[in-house]
């Protein structure tokens, strides 16, 4: 009941980059159209053998090995994504095949891009009463298998990675290192973003977004600082989800988190929906930008006009 923390983290990316200027070769683009809309220059993508299971298990696995940690330790895995295939068996029981987990409760979770900051939620709350000891949380997404390579518009914003976190009790007498959830939605808008069809394709209203985005979430993401107890000026990083520098920034800016190291994962990993954010988080930790302990906004946004964010203390 003393709640759970971060324990540690790690990400992973296929080896291919797509440069804009590769993009200008299969659509009406350039390398000055795309950085001045959405400030993306290069994106990871995964070939045909790389399944979105195995991109997961290749975080996972370099988040365990970080928390010294076996297989055996785990006993619940989730994986945010919204790029499966089959409907069953899921990732997360694909992921745990993988790393050889022997029992765990297995679940999927697709909340699109706040994915990963919903599952962390559900992984804090699971542990806090009891339902598990050690948790691996982990966003993966294969967004160039459900791009629509003719669309100038939504092709240059994906790419492809993973995340992972270990989850587990905080120690006796020690704060929560995963602060209290701020999570909604707005349903009546669930259309703006969507990966419908068959085969699926990510398509947007790219307008609403960025309005959305840029008005509605502010006052959310210091809700959700409130609810740890912090102010936005207390913050040592924000991560928000990595969907378009020219919604991070101007969103950042209205949270007013000034003293903040702020993510720019996107600049060269593109859109990677339920995975942007720890990618983002993990790059952070390992390019020594941020010390164990320091308060992270965590807040993710997206398909459904989903939201979910929290405030957590770097492992």
């Amino acid at each position: 009941m003393n709640g759970s923390r971060i324990a540690a983290i790690g990400h992973y990316q296929p080896a291919r980059v797509l440069t804009n200027e590769d993009l200008a070769g299969m659509v009406d683009t350039s390398d000055e159209w795309i950085r001045s809309r959405v400030g993306i220059r290069t994106r990871r993508i995964a070939g045909p053998d790389e399944p979105v299971d195995e991109l997961a298990g290749h975080a996972a696995a370099k988040a365990l090995a970080a928390a010294g940690l076996t297989p055996a330790d785990i006993d619940l895995v989730l994986v945010a994504t919204s790029t499966a295939v089959d409907r069953s068996p899921n990732m997360a029981a694909r992921v745990a095949a993988r790393l050889g987990i022997p029992s765990p409760a297995a679940m999927d979770i697709n909340v699109v891009c706040a994915g990963f900051t919903h599952a962390l939620a559900t992984a804090d709350h699971t542990i806090r009463a009891g339902a598990a000891t050690r948790a691996l949380v982990i966003g993966a997404d294969k967004m160039s298998e459900v791009a629509d390579w003719t669309d100038r518009t939504t092709c240059v914003l994906v790419g492809d990675g993973a995340g992972a976190a270990v989850v587990e009790a905080s120690p006796e007498g020690a704060e929560p290192g995963i602060g209290p959830v701020l999570w909604g939605s707005v349903p009546e808008m669930g259309n703006a973003v969507r990966i419908e069809g068959q085969p699926a394709r990510f398509a947007q209203e790219g307008q609403s977004v960025y309005r959305w985005a840029t008005t509605r979430l502010p006052p959310l993401a210091r809700q959700a600082c409130e609810r740890a107890g912090l102010a936005p000026t207390d913050l040592a990083a924000v991560v928000l989800h990595q969907a378009n520098l020219r919604i991070i920034e101007p969103l950042a800016e209205k949270l007013g988190a000034v003293n903040a190291v702020i993510a720019r994962d996107v600049t060269e990993s593109g859109n990677t929906s339920a995975a942007s954010i720890p990618l983002a988080f993990s790059k952070l930790v390992e390019q020594g930008a941020i010390s164990s302990g320091d308060p992270v906004l965590l807040f993710g946004f997206g398909g459904n006009l989903s939201y979910a964010g929290q405030v957590v203390r770097c492992p």
